[in-house]
């Protein structure tokens, strides 16, 4: 899992409309390509639900009554799982964002808010007494079973500490 060292911003993020009057342009192609991608049950997510469930950890998906909706939720022991896309949670964001060469007045905006919220989700998951997990999604396509360890050692330390039930 590796840590995302953003800093913090009080400052929202005001990220431009994506239209062609406000001077981003796009293919009809293009438009297509990016309606597809999708947002829940992507590859990597369903590859560590799977293994999660090979193991016996039993856990809901994209709980929308926690506040982020994250991926996993593992509640009998306070764990809120996210799977990030590299590209829209960005990954090695200080270079990427000095590569970008289209409609970058649109992106690096949009990019760093989803930064900024990703930040403001974990800040209040921990409030509400959860431990948050977030793995990229090449983590998980590349090295399942590092990852897996990290959470099968959080719930064996849970276990052993007896963490209180939500209410």
């Amino acid at each position: 899992m590796v840590e995302k060292p953003y800093l913090v911003s009080e400052d929202r993020i005001k990220v431009p409309r994506f239209s062609e009057e406000a001077g981003f342009y796009t293919t009809k192609k293009r438009s297509k390509i990016m309606g597809k991608i999708k947002a829940k049950n992507t590859k990597p997510e369903v590859l560590l639900r799977k293994a999660l469930w090979k193991l016996n950890v039993r856990y809901r998906i994209h709980q929308k009554n926690i506040f982020g909706t994250p991926d996993l939720v593992i509640k009998k022991y306070r764990l809120a799982i996210f799977v990030d896309g590299s590209f829209w949670h960005g990954y090695d964001w200080g270079k990427r964002k000095e590569q970008w060469k289209k409609n970058k007045a649109f992106w690096v905006p949009k990019i760093e808010r989803n930064i900024q919220r990703d930040l403001e989700v974990n800040k209040k998951l921990e409030d509400a007494g959860f431990t948050v997990m977030r793995f990229w999604d090449f983590e998980i396509e590349k090295n399942l079973n590092h990852c897996i360890n990290q959470i099968m050692l959080y719930i064996e330390a849970a276990k052993e500490h007896n963490i209180p039930a939500l209410e």
